[in-house]
């Protein structure tokens, strides 16, 4: 039998069978989206920007996903009109001849040939591009737009912000992958449902380990040296007094003379500090067993907290990685007074204006109805405060005082979000103990083990103080830096 005679007995039950409405509409849907996916992909190469995180789902998830569907329309038309025919015993025995020797036909095999090496092409391009689409910082955070709002809000104002979220949520590997795809449906039907939690909660359950992911950039154990830290706060006065702290924090890792520093005493080689956590939150820790460098392990129970045997068999039993101090990497949220801080360290807001920090305080913490309100009262009462009270300051500095109040409540955007149930303080930071327990989940001094040792709470066990609340430091000075 010759190739033209097997494309003929081939061709001839397809051209019969195909000629009904679910085939005919399956060629037309494919048809379609095939060549609406085909120009939007062209779109993007010769115009490129960042698609619309909506536009994104169509072109990368829908309209593919209609692609794939229309072809799956083509063989189960055929295969149900066989099946009716057969039922009703009208099945031809001899099929309708297709002759080849017409041009006609003979074009429109080859135009079926090329068009399904067209769709495999298209298939394999719009299931990568669709997989590449969803690995993107638009899809993660803009796309489920209130309810990843406050995340995607601080990622975009974090030192992270040009590492992609995938990088550390997910990480390398294909099992990795598939499993945060899975976890991702779920997702999607809380989003669609509105069942999802509000806030969403923190720290992120079954995140894959630190060692996977943080590690790719940070290696604990080759953190050495003292990091020298300089903080600037302001008082509440006319005059906005600024008391600046300078410490050596201990950051360092291991060196020759063994586990030293932060770092070296947390996370040196192999698996040193795990700890049970009775709540969601892991702030309350009230066992913690520790491993030395011979290999010795002390457990320590908190004298203050006092776990029942049941809260401790139901308490979470983890072993200690970065994301236990440094548990806001990214989507840090901060408080009032540390963001107004921040911003007339760095000159954003002028320390000029007569009590500008206790004013940018006040109407910080106030509770608004809306974001968008928030941003007008906000802007609105520090204009009001200078005109009322300083209206010689409002007449011959009034684009500081405009951009004090533009900058304030920039702050406010940054990090209060009524929808999603986030306000100051619902996202405590770890790193460090000021603002909540932080280091003192460990380091309160109640944590004693069997034999009488107990978890250190000296303060020169991770930092040293060179000044204290000091308006000019003379360390600074000694040092060239003022």
């Amino acid at each position: 039998m010759t190739l033209r005679e097997r494309i003929r007995d081939w061709s001839q039950p397809l051209y019969f069978l195909g000629q009904n409405p679910l085939t005919l509409a399956g060629t037309a849907i494919t048809t379609s989206t095939a060549l609406t996916t085909i120009a939007f992909w062209f779109y993007e190469i010769f115009l490129p920007g960042p698609p619309h995180p909506y536009i994104g789902i169509l072109f990368f998830l829908i309209f593919p996903g209609l692609f794939v569907f229309g072809l799956l329309l083509i063989p189960l038309g055929i295969w149900l009109r066989r099946r009716t025919l057969r039922v009703r015993g009208t099945l031809p025995m001899t099929f309708p001849p297709v002759d080849l020797h017409l041009p006609v036909v003979w074009r429109t095999l080859e135009w079926v040939a090329l068009a399904t090496v067209l769709n495999l092409l298209i298939v394999g391009t719009a299931a990568y591009r669709g997989v590449e689409y969803m690995d993107t910082q638009n899809f993660c955070g803009a796309t489920c737009h209130t309810v990843m709002q406050p995340e995607y809000t601080t990622y975009l104002n974090s030192p992270h912000s040009r590492v992609a979220c995938v990088d550390c949520h997910i990480g390398p590997g294909a099992g990795w992958f598939v499993r945060s795809k899975v976890s991702g449906l779920r997702q999607v039907f809380a989003v669609a449902f509105h069942t999802y939690p509000h806030p969403i909660p923190s720290p992120v359950q079954n995140l894959r380990p630190a060692q996977a992911t943080c590690e790719h950039c940070h290696w604990p154990q080759r953190f050495t040296g003292d990091k020298f830290l300089v903080n600037t706060s302001y008082k509440d006065d006319a005059k906005n007094t600024p008391q600046t702290d300078v410490f050596l924090m201990k950051v360092g890792g291991r060196t020759w003379q063994g586990s030293v520093g932060i770092h070296g005493h947390h996370l040196a080689d192999g698996v040193r500090i795990r700890y049970i956590s009775t709540d969601v939150e892991r702030q309350t820790i009230p066992v913690v067993d520790y491993t030395d460098d011979h290999g010795k392990t002390t457990e320590f129970v908190s004298s203050d907290l006092k776990p029942t045997k049941e809260q401790l068999h139901q308490g979470e039993y983890r072993v200690m990685d970065c994301v236990d101090c440094h548990n806001r990497p990214t989507h840090t949220f901060d408080l009032p007074e540390d963001a107004v801080d921040k911003q007339m360290s760095v000159g954003r807001i002028s320390t000029d204006l007569p009590y500008i920090k206790k004013e940018a305080v006040v109407v910080l913490k106030v509770k608004y109805p809306t974001r968008e309100i928030a941003q007008r009262s906000i802007t609105g009462e520090i204009t009001k405060f200078y005109q009322t009270n300083y209206p010689e300051i409002d007449r011959s500095q009034r684009p500081s005082v405009q951009r004090a109040g533009e900058e304030v409540a920039r702050i406010y955007m940054r990090n209060i979000f009524p929808d999603m149930q986030v306000t100051w303080g619902t996202h405590p930071n770890n790193l460090g103990h000021i603002n909540s327990l932080g280091c003192f989940r460990c380091h309160d001094g109640s944590h004693t083990s069997a034999d009488g040792q107990t978890i250190t709470n000296d303060c020169s066990a991770c930092h040293k103080m060179l000044a204290t609340g000091e308006e000019n430091p003379k360390v600074l000075t000694d040092l060239g830096l003022k």
